[in-house]
């Protein structure tokens, strides 16, 4: 390893213009996908996250995901430094943000901050680029039709994927009469597309030590606001506050308790795809449900 981080050293030289010795060097968990680490010389520290060097392209696309939240001016995330391949490892370098678990203030600020990110109006639905939802590649090119895209981009990637790792029968039955009705879940709700953090559970949020809400760990696209605020709800840990902030910027549309489980199956057929067991149990009675709201 002492090629890969003289390495880091020397980018952060270059790119900041000022000579960096690591001299502090402290592995971090809380993560299942890739290695993280906090290296510091005594007075400027950073965060790396290490990974295959196949896998750059993933690191390449959460820094170009973190650029364009940041672009926004809506919400703080931490600030790509670079990434390349040392070593024969993959790395992306972030700012370091000592981060804490949010208050009740600084969820209040984060509902305000994700609704001024969804206000903000784009064009099409998807992104320019694919990019990762936690280890699952996540398909953006660009669509129109909402509709078309969660049909094909989200339910039909993540379906296929789950019959080519053997879940079949009544799981694809659902999914492929779930896929032909969607349009039924929209009557009187038209998205626009948004700018979305699109991975927005608990775990990928936090605060600073001033209260100022914190996300990271992006799979940006462009898309209906709800999936995110839909995510949020999958895992719990975000209180009353943050939808009440976020109800008085940007209220909800009718409908959305049952658009809320269409999008949350995507990430539940994700973690089945990922991790297997009773997330199939759990997909299933996602679709009977709607399913049977659409009958």
């Amino acid at each position: 390893m002492t090629d890969f981080w003289t390495a880091l050293e020397h980018h952060i030289h270059a790119v900041t213009g000022q000579p960096f010795v690591i001299r502090q060097r402290q592995p971090l968990g809380g993560g299942c996908i890739n290695r993280a680490w906090r290296i510091s010389d005594g007075q400027r520290t950073f965060f790396v996250k290490v990974n295959a060097a196949a896998n750059l392209p993933w690191f390449e696309a959460e820094a170009a995901s973190l650029a364009e939240l940041a672009a926004t001016r809506t919400v703080r995330v931490p600030a790509p430094m670079g990434h390349g391949v040392a070593a024969e490892q993959a790395w992306l370098m972030l700012e370091y943000l000592p981060l804490v678990s949010g208050g009740t203030r600084a969820m209040e600020r984060l509902g305000r901050s994700l609704a001024a990110l969804h206000a903000q109006p784009r064009k099409g639905f998807g992104w320019h680029r694919d990019n990762a939802i936690g280890a699952t590649p996540q398909l953006n090119a660009y669509c129109d039709n909402w509709i078309e895209f969660w049909r094909e981009r989200r339910l039909g990637f993540q379906l296929d994927l789950a019959a080519r790792k053997g879940y079949v029968g009544a799981l694809q039955q659902q999914g492929e009469r779930l896929r032909a009705r969607l349009d039924g879940l929209f009557v009187g709700h038209s998205p626009t597309p948004a700018l979305l953090h699109g991975d927005l559970w608990s775990g990928n949020v936090g605060g600073t030590g001033e209260g100022e809400p914190v996300m990271f760990d992006p799979a940006v696209y462009q898309g209906d606001r709800e999936a995110d605020l839909a995510m949020t709800e999958l895992f719990g840990g975000f209180p009353e506050a943050f939808y009440a902030a976020y109800r008085e910027a940007l209220p909800l549309a009718t409908g959305y308790p049952q658009r809320r489980t269409l999008y949350n199956l995507y990430h539940v057929l994700n973690h089945l795809n990922l991790f297997g067991g009773s997330y199939r149990a759990q997909a299933e009675r996602m679709m009977a449900q709607l399913l049977a709201e659409l009958r």
